[in-house]
């Protein structure tokens, strides 16, 4: 796989530029891609240049009893950069930038439930279309189906029903980020971009929040309503 590492490293990215990308969002046509997908990008691509670095330095025989999580390995390496990948996906889905921050809490959490598993050429594919279809589940109040995910992300719906459902279970369901965590990784993936100065931008991730418990308190005052009317 090509790798986007120098076009990424190229981009000036701030603290400030990253902040009013999540505060200020647009969802216009023209809008242009959000800055953290640069970063994610640039992150995992990282984790892969480690993994294979460990790879090198293992033997075969170590390295197939080491990775058993296999779930997301495809036949053929999609011919696309993960920078283009997930830009693929934000042009297709207009998912918000707080979608792909807990899309990567989700990664993180997944490879630590799961430590043989390693991010590679032949999974990470399948592993960012699950893990952001599942966020942007979590994070916006509107989504697509599965089957127009699976359509974006080149796979079938299946195929992606499949993964899914495989991903929730080895994540033993555990797929709530309240708004301390989400502040976490915000601040390691400015971190991870060597970014000096701390910043906070939680604001999105809030006001998903706002709206779930809104929804639970309608559902509740309806059941009231309705038991009040038998």
């Amino acid at each position: 796989m090509a790798s986007s590492s120098s076009s990424s490293s190229s981009l000036a990215i701030s603290p400030r530029k990253l902040r009013s990308d999540l505060y200020s969002y647009s969802y216009q046509e023209d809008s242009n891609i959000p800055l953290v997908i640069n970063v994610l990008a640039s992150l995992i691509e990282r984790n892969m240049a480690r993994t294979e670095r460990i790879v090198k330095k293992c033997s075969w025989a170590n390295l197939s009893k080491a990775i058993t999580t296999n779930m997301f390995d495809c036949h053929e390496i999609p011919d696309l950069t993960i920078q283009s990948y997930l830009e693929r996906i934000f042009r297709y889905t207009r998912a918000g930038p707080s979608v792909y921050v807990v899309a990567y809490v989700y990664i993180d959490r997944f490879c630590h439930n799961n430590p043989e598993f390693r991010i590679n050429a032949r999974n990470v594919h399948r592993l960012l279309i699950t893990t952001i279809m599942v966020a942007s589940k979590y994070v916006e109040d509107m989504n697509y189906r599965n089957s127009y995910f699976a359509r974006v992300g080149g796979l079938t719906t299946k195929e992606l029903n499949n993964l899914e459902l495989e991903f929730l279970f080895l994540m033993g369901f555990k797929l709530h980020v309240n708004v301390s965590v989400f502040q976490s990784y915000c601040c390691h993936l400015e971190r991870e971009v060597s970014i000096g100065g701390g910043y906070h931008i939680e604001r999105a991730l809030r006001c998903a929040e706002e709206i779930k418990i809104r929804h639970k308190e309608e559902r509740g005052f309806s059941q009231i309503l309705a038991r009040l009317t038998l």
